[in-house]
């Protein structure tokens, strides 16, 4: 596939995004499906193991796309670097950092320099993908190993404070509820 050649977190998102059946897998993601197998019966006619493929490179574009829910208010005022690792992930996907300067973040693919503060183990991506919509709570995302966190202590127990949970109540798009069996169903 072409890319564009930048890492720029929005290019990044785009050219994955870009790739077939990797929008429909991730709606499937948004509205519910919380197993590979409600993901696969969301998108009759995609191959087991292409599935497998674009859930590991979607674990990049979840990041990208929950960067969107850091809540910038209650992120630390002085410089902090988080190191994200992505063991699951192709070997060119499987570090990122978060760098937060002044109350404001930036997501990098290169090494920014510094201390790292805190690491981030992220076993399963679609568990913090969820996590960040406010699906799984962060005491069972750690309890399951689906994230390991390492460091400071008092970075770890403030890292879950810096996410948003999903859209504003009267955001159109808080209204869709996943359905029993995974499929969705928008409130009347």
């Amino acid at each position: 596939m072409k890319t564009y050649g930048q890492y720029c977190p929005i290019a990044r998102a785009s050219e994955l995004l870009g790739e077939r059946w990797s929008t429909i897998i991730l709606r499937n993601i948004l509205v519910g499906c919380q197993t590979f197998n409600e993901i696969a019966e969301g998108a009759p006619g995609l191959s087991r193991g292409l599935l497998s493929k674009r859930l590991r490179n979607l674990g990049v574009v979840l990041w990208v796309w929950a960067n969107f829910f850091l809540d910038r208010d209650r992120l630390p005022r002085r410089r902090v670097l988080v190191r994200f690792e992505y063991p699951t992930l192709p070997q060119s996907a499987r570090r990122s950092w978060l760098l937060i300067e002044h109350g404001d973040a930036e997501y990098c693919l290169r090494y920014p320099g510094g201390e790292e503060e805190l690491i981030v183990v992220v076993h399963d991506p679609l568990v913090f993908a969820r996590w960040h919509m406010g699906l799984v709570e962060w005491t069972d995302a750690l309890r399951s190993g689906a994230i390991e966190v390492q460091g400071a202590l008092a970075l770890a127990r403030a890292l879950p404070t810096w996410n948003r949970h999903g859209w504003a109540a009267d955001d159109p798009r808080s209204r869709f509820e996943p359905a029993p069996g995974g499929h969705a169903a928008a409130e009347a």
